[in-house]
């Protein structure tokens, strides 16, 4: 998908701001805003790298983020409103200090947080992180004696997103509300990686929890640490009256808040299960909606923004695993998606990051150019038009005669007409058929684009197969040597959801079997083409295009160096000892009187020459110098 242009996204940026300003002047926030300032601790980061959240439900802001500049101390808040001020106790350790907020999800009595940090309850030989689902009610007052102006519900458990025999995906990105009709059918979906790298590559999933689930565990047991051994084991004792968490309405016991502060650990995990799983890609961010099919069946349609700066779009069917549909590169360095928002009325989504805002659509329906393209696609935003054979948005006015196939994602069924309808399987003919002529002595290498990541190809030769003695297949194109028998019909032929279609056609016309119409490709448009081309077999031709003179005088000159090096050192050597002998017999230059050793009597007694000066001697009559007379 191509992105606005500087010029109207420009445009597009001015006029979301300018509708967000209107939309904050008509609000209540506005009067509270000018008339008064407001203190920002316990409501926003102190530093941006500190991950927050927060989320504004009756006229209260619920929030999750850093307390202090160093950003070790979590802390979650409610301010505004008319209820009282509330938060947790640092002191109480209820949560780590490195917890990191991702989302806050108020439901009808509680508001719950999501968040991951290091795991206290496990005994690691590492730091063991884990995600994180906190709760806390909606009408809680704080305790009157114990507890004041802190949390009385606050209760938290643990996330769990694997895969059977697989590592967990341990540390929570993101999570988004997707409601049902039915409460029991709302479900939570989050974006989660690993804090292990398999292979070097880090990988990415996406799991699902029901809201059940998670009010079935918060209704569980809870955890205790034992003082004597440091360890945190599941509580076996009579719960307190009322249950620590629960909304109830009323001022708690001095109790009942004493066996809170303690039992604030659920012993069970909510687990979830993972929809769409992808190595080597970092997911960030998550937006979710529902989308109903052309047959009248709704599916979940996933936007994932990466942290290299894509936008991946997933579609989950209701008793299958998820598919990806489509993958959009937004900006072009690569800079991590740090906000993802769905505008169904606009039907599109603005993705943020640092330098502005991206409008994307929700689907590119005009991207696939073919029945088939646009069945295989398995968009349920998208169907095939057969009047103006094109590629449409559903609509509410789509007529029944549109194709799609949710189910299979079969173009037989959808798109083929007559006796092709009863015959699923079948491979559809060739749109366009490319000529290549054989040169002798050559190699022929026919490419085969890859359009859909979810085919798999393959090549074929018509009804006969291909000889392996004088071809083979070389990242995805083939490798074709010009020999007797070669020439005739080479196609690639992709095979996705049991359907089989031809992606490119060549005819490659040789001496023994010139070009001639076949009755099955009649009526088939055919273009002439030159495809990649090496010579082989013409030495003289060869090496006239390509000359060593250039390698050749590298290396001689290397060699010179060399050479002309250990010479040198070769040479240095008889030099040095040469210089050490003129040294040694340079000695007898000197005076007779200097070469002859002296004796201990001569070094002890005085020349009659000199004098011993009375400065030089020392208390014990000892010579220490001499002075000339």
């Amino acid at each position: 998908m191509i992105p606005w242009p500087a010029s109207e996204r420009k445009k597009s940026e001015c006029a979301f701001k300018k509708k967000s300003n209107e939309e904050l002047q008509d609000s209540y926030l506005l009067p509270i805003l000018k008339d008064t300032v407001m203190d920002g601790k316990g409501q926003s980061p102190f530093d941006p790298i500190h991950k927050h959240t927060a989320v504004l439900v009756d006229g209260m802001l619920y929030s999750g983020t850093m307390n202090n500049f160093l950003g070790s101390e979590p802390i979650l808040m409610r301010t505004l409103g008319s209820q009282p001020v509330l938060k947790t106790d640092i002191f109480l350790r209820w949560l780590h200090p490195d917890a990191s907020f991702v989302a806050a999800i108020p439901s009808a009595q509680v508001v719950y947080f999501f968040f991951e940090e290091t795991a206290s309850e496990f005994d690691f030989f590492e730091a063991l992180y884990t995600s994180r689902v906190a709760r806390v009610c909606k009408n809680d007052v704080g305790g009157e004696k114990l507890l004041q102006k802190k949390w009385t519900t606050f209760l938290k458990a643990q996330l769990l997103c694997t895969e059977p025999g697989q590592l967990p995906f341990n540390v929570i990105r993101h999570a988004v509300l997707l409601p049902s009709d039915s409460p029991s059918a709302s479900r939570v979906y989050a974006v989660f990686t690993s804090q292990w790298q398999v292979g070097g590559t880090r990988s990415s999933a996406v799991c699902a929890f029901s809201l059940t689930d998670i009010e079935r565990v918060f209704k569980g047991k809870f955890k205790e640490l034992n003082k004597e051994t440091s360890r945190w084991t599941t509580y076996r004792g009579p719960e307190a009256n009322p249950r620590p968490g629960s909304c109830s309405t009323g001022p708690s016991s001095d109790k009942a808040l004493t066996f809170m502060k303690d039992h604030f650990l659920m012993d069970e995990h909510v687990v979830g299960r993972p929809l769409l799983v992808k190595s080597g890609v970092e997911y960030t961010q998550l937006a979710v909606e529902h989308a109903q099919g052309l047959d009248g069946s709704r599916h979940v349609v996933m936007y994932l923004g990466t942290s290299t700066g894509s936008l991946h779009k997933a579609v989950v069917p209701e008793n299958s695993s998820a598919y990806l549909v489509e993958e959009i590169q937004l900006s072009p360095e690569p800079e991590p998606v740090r906000n993802l928002q769905l505008a169904p009325t606009q039907g599109a989504v603005f993705a943020g990051f640092s330098g502005g805002i991206w409008r994307i659509p929700r689907a590119n329906c005009s991207v696939y150019e073919s029945c088939v393209d646009c069945v295989l696609a398995r968009d349920p935003h998208c169907a095939w038009d057969p009047e103006s054979r094109i590629c449409s948005l559903l609509s509410g006015s789509t007529l029944n005669s549109w194709k799609q196939d949710m189910e299979r994602g079969n173009p037989g069924w959808a798109c083929a007409r007559g006796p092709m309808a009863r015959s699923p399987r079948r491979q559809s003919p060739p749109q366009l058929i490319k000529e290549v002529l054989a040169v002798p002595n050559s190699i022929l290498e026919l490419p085969c684009p890859h359009l859909s990541a979810l085919a798999s190809y393959h090549w074929s030769h018509g009804r006969a197969t291909i000889p392996e003695a004088s071809s083979t297949v070389y990242n995805g194109s083939l490798l074709l040597l010009p020999q007797d028998g070669v020439g005739g019909l080479y196609q690639c032929v992709a095979t996705e959801n049991g359907y089989s279609y031809p992606v490119v056609s060549y005819w490659v016309d040789s001496q023994d079997q010139p070009l001639a119409l076949d009755p099955e490709l009649a009526g088939v448009p055919r273009e002439r083409v030159q495809v990649p081309l090496t010579r082989v077999g013409g030495g003289a031709s060869v090496a006239a295009q390509r000359s060593y003179w250039l390698h050749f005088l590298i290396v001689t000159v290397l060699l010179a160096i060399v050479l002309l090096g250990v010479l040198t050192v070769l040479l240095s050597s008889p030099l040095g000892a040469l210089r050490a002998r003129g040294k040694v017999q340079g000695c007898g230059t000197l005076p007779p009187k200097e070469k002859a050793p002296l004796s201990r009597e001569q070094h002890l007694q005085p020349s009659k020459d000199y004098r011993t000066s009375a400065s030089d001697v020392d208390a014990d009559n000892k010579h220490l110098g001499t002075e000339v007379a």
